[in-house]
């Protein structure tokens, strides 16, 4: 395929491409939305106990992951074997399914059975992933891997500030309003997205990829695949770092109050929209994917770092700005990992990646806030509130060292380059 062709099939596909990262925004909008209601609404069936609806609500965020990362890669499979339109489209469905299940839920029994089907359905991201390699001509295909991080930046900063308005009205307002959305989205997507996956290109289904273990051990055939999915996995486990105790490490550190730190994820889901939307597209193709992979990891590294290390809280609005740039990376992996594999195997492989950042979210989490909270306690041989963070920086460190051998090992697939170092 010639560039020209390869840019006017990204024409054809501009408005598929924008429905798509609508349903990724929609996605975590609606993740969003519940996020200051649904503890509330867990408290309703336990009599206001506010330590056992902490308890509930730990059990059904780990349920979703768990759910994610078992079923990221069979959603993958079938991706190529029956075409991303599907797999999308019913991806929606039941993320809508569960919103009202939610809203209507009579016990706790019915938020647990509407997280599973919401952490199996969630997994469409695979799917949406393998769509955006099918459509981006190789030299776009960062600019759009970003895209996907800026919906997302999107839709953490709309979701809750959305969310907490409309609990004013009802606890359960949130999810008919998220199921509305998602069931508007599926319908538009019904009329206007093109599957991008030609019949020529679908393969069968191969049950040995279709869960967790297999789709990773299916890697083996791609040395460079298999270490940037580990580097990816790593700058997962990293992220944690800031995901579990930014509340806490702020709160205890700084005495931020409840809007201080509202402001600051605001700030970061800017952040997020405007280095993932923006500016990868003139980084990456600077740099080359290489270049930005190393430059990412490392401003990453510095960063977690930094916010251990920071004593006063205006320095974390600082290391913030700074830091987003470290966003660079996951575009740029992603867009090397696509350069290495079949277009049949493109839903497999991203299914892999989808799951393996489930797995992080599962195990991350736990590990940072235990870290955070033995640093503080009074058995630590160091009083280190930062200490979460360092862990984080341990993890980036890690997945660099791991991206620099994965440059070494293995070679393209035949017919593919891996682009300007």
């Amino acid at each position: 395929m010639t560039a020209g062709s390869d840019s006017h099939l990204h024409r054809r596909h501009a408005p598929a491409i924008l429905f798509v990262l609508v349903t990724l925004a929609l996605d975590i909008l609606g993740f969003g939305l519940i996020i200051p209601i649904l503890p509330r609404l867990i408290e309703t069936f336990l009599g206001g106990d506010v330590s056992a609806a902490t308890g509930v609500y730990g059990w059904l965020a780990a349920l979703y992951s768990l759910m994610q990362f078992l079923f990221a890669p069979f959603l993958g499979v079938l991706s190529d074997r029956f075409g991303r339109r599907p797999v999308i489209l019913g991806s929606l469905l039941g993320s809508a399914a569960d919103y009202l299940l939610l809203a209507f839920a009579p016990s706790l029994l019915w938020f647990f059975i509407g997280r599973l089907i919401a952490g199996i359905t969630g997994a469409s991201i695979s799917a949406a992933s393998a769509y955006i390699a099918d459509v981006s001509p190789p030299e776009k295909r960062a600019q759009n891997f970003g895209l996907i991080g800026a919906a997302f930046g999107l839709g953490f900063i709309l979701g809750p500030a959305l969310g907490g308005v409309l609990g004013h009205l009802g606890l359960r307002v949130p999810f008919f309003v998220a199921a509305g959305l998602t069931m508007v989205n599926a319908l538009y997507g019904w009329y206007i997205l093109p599957e991008s996956l030609p019949p020529e290109r679908r393969r069968p289904i191969r049950w040995n990829r279709a869960n967790p273990i297999g789709s990773v051990l299916a890697l083996r055939r791609h040395p460079v695949v298999l270490g940037l999915s580990g580097t990816l996995f790593l700058v997962h486990l990293g992220h944690a770092a800031i995901h579990s105790t930014w509340v806490l490490y702020t709160g205890y550190r700084f005495a931020w109050s409840t809007a201080q730190i509202g402001l600051s994820l605001a700030i970061v889901g800017i952040m997020a929209a405007l280095v993932q939307g923006v500016l990868v597209r003139q980084i990456v193709p600077a740099l080359g994917e290489r270049r930005a992979i190393f430059t990412g990891l490392a401003i990453s590294t510095a960063t977690l770092a930094a916010y251990g290390l920071a004593n006063r809280g205006w320095m974390i609005y600082v290391i913030l700005v700074f830091g987003s740039l470290g966003g660079i990376t996951g575009p740029a992996v992603q867009s090397l990992i696509t350069r290495q594999v079949d277009p049949d195997e493109q839903g497999s492989v991203q299914g892999t990646l989808a799951s393996l950042a489930s797995l992080a979210g599962i195990a991350g989490p736990p590990a940072a806030s235990h870290v955070f909270g033995f640093f503080i306690g009074p058995h630590a041989p160091c009083h280190v509130p930062g200490a979460a963070f360092f862990l984080g920086a341990l993890f980036m460190l890690a997945g660099l060292a791991l991206a620099a051998r994965a440059r070494f090992t293995g070679t393209p697939t035949p017919g593919k380059t891996e682009g300007a170092a």
